[in-house]
């Protein structure tokens, strides 16, 4: 099956399973090609609803999570948003297609080896202008560019890590993984002026955040 086919075929499976709701996540995910940002002996499972190993311990996330994240977050055009956790880039690119135009993702890995990656995969797929990737310990965010519209945690933490509500607008919303390592709550954390709305989504299985402000190890 032609990767455009098999992209086509599971966005119309997450818009039956209800994780895709609205028309714009719909012709977000359409548009990223996932097999491209995935290592080639792993392509051919590209559009399976499913995590796939990217490296290093770590994991593309399932189509669906990538889905319910997009749609919880409620990105919109022109959005400044800070990613945790930027993996091989595909969820920064999906978010970039939200944010456009006049949008801005900047995105933070702790591993050498898959930031470096990303940025490869954001350039050769028409990202790179809007997608920022820094190596760093994501669980202190990126001061310099906040405040954050969005931020997106791809990782799961103990709590919410204090500095990343601090770099969160007025009025901004935070999705992030909370928990153990092995499980943990899907946590949307909204900021009304000094005061943080705090809703459970549902049940999630992430890698752990590794930081000063996540797990150590």
């Amino acid at each position: 099956m032609e990767p455009k086919e098999a992209r086509e075929r599971m966005v119309s499976g997450l818009r039956s399973s209800g994780h895709v709701r609205s028309q714009r996540v719909a012709d977000a995910m359409l548009a990223v090609p996932r097999h491209l940002f995935l290592p080639p002996e792993m392509q051919e499972q590209a559009y399976s609803d499913t995590p796939l190993h990217i490296g290093q311990g770590q994991t593309i996330s399932a189509p669906h999570m990538v889905a319910i994240m997009a749609e919880e977050l409620d990105l919109r055009p022109g959005h400044t948003v800070l990613e945790v956790g930027t993996g091989s880039g595909y969820h920064a690119a999906v978010m970039a297609e939200l944010v456009r135009p006049r949008g801005k993702v900047y995105t933070i890995e702790r591993l050498p080896y898959l930031a470096e990656m990303a940025r490869r995969n954001l350039e050769a797929t028409g990202y790179a202008e809007e997608v920022m990737v820094t190596e760093g310990d994501g669980t202190k965010g990126l001061p310099e560019h906040a405040p954050y519209d969005r931020i997106s945690v791809a990782a799961a933490a103990p709590r919410v890590p204090q500095p990343l509500k601090d770099q969160l607008s007025d009025g901004g919303k935070m999705l992030v993984p909370v928990g153990s390592s092995w499980y943990q709550d899907l946590v949307r954390v909204t900021r009304k002026g000094g005061r943080f709305q705090v809703e459970n989504l549902g049940g999630c299985v992430f890698v752990p955040l590794i930081g000063e402000h996540g797990h150590k190890s």
